[in-house]
């Protein structure tokens, strides 16, 4: 091992547990095993074959010298920014204060280093997307939890309060990230009487100290229900309007345009237009990834300008939202056909199912049936983005037997 290495930077296995049982069950697959591969977050069709959006990729086509090349902004390009923000919110005609990220997860990475010090802690929901722990570690922080709302009895309100009291003792201020709507892993909402909850208490605490609140937004476009995405996402503007929280949010086009691999992304705070955290952000830009790449921001800005392309994309949006609601009926009605729970479902790419009294081991049992998950603390997270509505009674089946 090397010396120059730090001794607290020995000790990483490298790829996350996500890519490891991803490429264990690739493998698998190549040696011409039939496995269900349950464990990524990429979209797929019953073919097997990687979704790419056909209005994205048109577009990404069809670009010009000038519209891949050149450096973007620091900030990147304010065009891009405004039409990201209007894909949430339609009646915004400002992007407050916003820059660009490489994807979502640059635009948590932001929030990091700009609300919150060494030593400090950040509060979710659990279960929860694993890097999320990774990105705080990499900055010498912690994540602290409270639990996702039952699907019977709605929020733990005071989990929510206790949690944010004693971090708002503790450090003086508060950042809160909330996957929502359409939460990774679980594949669940938070209900109009979950986020009212929720927003009296980070109202209530907010005078205990300066209270930042984020939404992950990655998933809204494969939605069971789009209006209700877009009542959670009023709800949370009104809450903005009020002031007493800054409310921002870390948008992506990885899911919404399936450029995974592009990195394109924003962290946006629609409602303020302070003049301190715009500088903050992109001096944090600069000194970490300079700036980001302007082919994805040329693309939504092609599609941002013209409705035929963007009625087309809704259209592709509703087929795979349709099929992903398909998939999950049908393994909520395998899993029951074999005596179990079901699995509820508002939208996106998972659901989460118990794991047993140790989810690692159920996991691994499961791999000796050719299928692979995901083992949470919570229990097991569940990839139907990548599932054939055929394999479910099989996924049911090698579910029963490793439990």
């Amino acid at each position: 091992m090397l010396p120059q290495l730090l001794p607290t930077r020995r000790d990483f296995a490298g790829d996350d547990l996500i890519f490891t049982l991803n490429a264990r069950a690739q493998k698998r697959a190549a040696e011409g095993v039939p496995v269900i591969n349950a464990t990524i977050g990429a979209l797929y069709d019953d073919a097997g074959k990687l979704v790419v959006l056909d209005t994205v990729m048109e577009q990404w086509q069809q670009l010009s010298s000038a519209e891949v090349a050149p450096y973007a902004p620091i900030g990147g390009d304010q065009t891009y920014l405004l039409h990201l923000v209007q894909r949430h919110w339609p009646t915004l005609t400002s992007i407050g204060v916003g820059v660009a990220a490489p994807g979502g997860s640059g635009a948590l990475a932001l929030t990091l280093k700009n609300f919150l010090d060494r030593g400090d802690t950040v509060l979710t929901a659990a279960p929860y997307w694993g890097p999320y722990s990774t990105l705080a570690a990499e900055v010498g922080m912690t994540l602290a939890t409270v639990p996702y709302p039952d699907v019977q009895t709605g929020i733990d309100i005071g989990a929510w309060e206790a949690a944010c009291r004693d971090i708002l003792e503790a450090q003086g201020r508060l950042l809160v990230w909330l996957n929502d709507p359409c939460h990774n892993p679980t594949g669940r909402s938070f209900t109009k009487a979950d986020r009212a909850a929720l927003m009296d208490v980070l109202r209530d605490v907010s005078s205990q100290g300066p209270v930042t609140f984020v939404l992950d937004l990655a998933y809204l476009d494969y939605a069971r229900d789009p209006q209700q995405v877009r009542e959670a996402l009023d709800d949370y503007a009104a809450f903005a309007q009020e002031g007493h929280v800054l409310v921002g949010a870390c948008l992506s086009l990885s899911k919404a345009y399936t450029l995974y691999g592009a990195r394109a992304g924003a962290l946006v705070f629609p409602w303020t237009t302070d003049s301190a955290l715009h500088g903050a952000l992109i001096t944090s830009c600069r000194g970490t990834w300079s700036n980001c790449a302007r082919s994805p921001m040329s693309v939504l800005n092609r599609i941002s300008k013209d409705p035929a392309l963007q009625a087309k994309l809704e259209a592709e949006h509703a087929h795979w939202r349709t099929l992903l609601a398909t998939r999950a009926t049908a393994l909520d009605a395998a899993l029951r056909a074999q005596g179990l729970a079901g699995c509820a479902y508002d939208g996106g790419f998972f659901v989460t199912l118990d794991g047993g009294a140790d989810p690692d081991a159920t996991c691994e049992t499961m791999q000796a049936h050719d299928v692979f998950v995901i083992p949470l603390p919570e229990g097991l997270r569940v990839g139907i983005c990548a599932m054939r509505e055929a394999d479910v009674s099989k996924f049911a089946a090698a579910y029963k037997a490793s439990l």
